[in-house]
């Protein structure tokens, strides 16, 4: 059993490893799933500090075996205007979707972080999909709270909401 952290392509992938170093409790936690373009974005050898398993960065092959755990947790940090959309659509054309959108249709608790500047996060597609991922019981945090002074602890505060994980990092 872990948390997933699925990561997007928007600025606060970069420092994505802060936020496993409050969430890791054990490496064997932690499993960190990027969308194509997010894995150019962050430092792998940092990631690998906080978890034993590989990054995925892209569909496994039919005839390769399942190795990460049963996910627990999904946090979705940051997630992209482009993530959000397509994960409310049901669109599952890569791994990190494919995470968030099993990870929806199991009933799994998850928390996201949308990341997006101030002209598409007023977009009308973008508000009916984070509507629609409320809806659907995602815990969202406001949309760049991430990229403030607070750094993760806006994600931070909504899994603490979820009241059944032990008790993380931070303030």
């Amino acid at each position: 059993m872990a948390t997933y952290v699925v990561v997007s392509a928007a600025e606060p992938a970069r420092r994505i490893h802060e936020l496993l170093a409050l969430l890791q409790r054990e490496p064997r936690d932690l499993v960190v799933v990027t969308t194509p373009t997010a894995a150019d974005w962050i430092d792998e050898r940092k990631v690998e500090e906080f978890t034993m398993w590989p990054l995925r960065n892209r569909q496994r092959r039919f005839d390769e075996p399942k190795i990460h755990p049963a996910a627990t947790l999904v946090v979705a940090a940051p997630a992209s205007f482009n993530t959000i959309n397509k994960w409310a659509a049901g669109l599952n054309d890569d791994v990190a979707l494919g995470v968030l959108n099993e990870a929806l249709g199991a009933g799994l608790p998850i928390v996201a972080a949308p990341v997006t500047g101030p002209a598409l996060a007023s977009h009308p597609a973008f508000i009916r999909s984070l509507r629609t991922l409320a809806e659907a019981g995602v815990l969202l945090t406001a949309t760049d709270a991430v990229s403030g002074p607070e750094g993760w602890q806006p994600v931070l505060a909504k899994i603490r909401e979820l009241g059944e994980f032990p008790p993380l990092g931070g303030p």
